[in-house]
């Protein structure tokens, strides 16, 4: 009898121990909410365009099969999308990534991005000869990684701004030749961040002390010429 009540104890306890660790144990997220997280932190919060065309992004990669196999594994990758994406807390803005990211789950896409897997913050330009620019929007230059780009991101925003304006047919000047050399690196992360973003990385790993990075010239990053506007916001503003 007693033996019999003794294990009776321990098969309560094991189960009080089991619903423990299951109320501890975070939710996995959605793969709505890690999309919409991604949108949110990526783009202009206020533009549906941009969030539209980062949902596109990743799920290119998603869909490229060089990446991870779901939506929260594409966006959470290391290195690749802004820090603390699925940590940080949302705000303002955060219902209209849901319901985009609704949108971009149902299968819409953003027409402009077609197959690109990358972006960088608009307004700046990189040393490298292999991006071909297909648009701006929310803020981010998207791009596609091809060995004969002809498109650079000037002649994107000036396509653009001519077709707000209306002055079509639009006949883009010919790219320059301020191109990197041959033989530099061309991995790069879903989104290249620029020296604002770069420097305030740093200071966080570095415990709040001042940032270490070169000026961004050394860095091969150089503002490309852009409206004041366009830079302010590039930059968050």
């Amino acid at each position: 009898m007693r033996r019999s009540r003794s294990v009776s104890i321990s098969l309560a306890l094991a189960g009080l121990a089991l619903l423990g660790g299951c109320a501890t144990r975070p939710t996995p997220m959605s793969s709505q909410e890690c999309l919409a997280r991604a949108m949110y932190f990526e783009s202009n919060r206020s533009s549906e365009d941009g969030m539209l065309a980062v949902g596109t992004v990743v799920m290119n990669r998603l869909e490229s099969g060089r990446y991870p196999k779901s939506v929260c594994g594409v966006v959470g990758q290391k290195g690749q999308f802004a820090d603390g994406v699925l940590t940080k807390p949302l705000g303002r803005g955060s219902e209209l990534a849901t319901r985009t990211a609704r949108r971009v789950l149902s299968g819409e896409r953003h027409a402009r991005v077609e197959k690109a897997m990358f972006f960088h913050t608009a307004g700046y330009s990189y040393p490298y000869k292999n991006m071909q620019y297909l648009t701006i929007q929310g803020g981010n230059a998207f791009y596609e990684k091809r060995r004969d780009a002809t498109v650079t991101q000037r002649m994107v925003a000036e396509r653009e701004k001519a077709e707000r304006e209306g002055r079509l047919p639009f006949n883009p000047p010919a790219r320059g030749s301020s191109l990197a050399p041959a033989g530099v690196q061309t991995l790069a992360p879903a989104v290249m961040r620029t020296p604002v973003q770069q420097s305030r990385i740093a200071r966080r790993m570095a415990g709040g002390k001042a940032s270490t990075l070169p000026p961004p010239a050394e860095r091969g990053i150089v503002p490309e010429a852009a409206s004041i506007e366009d830079l302010i916001r590039a930059n968050g503003g």
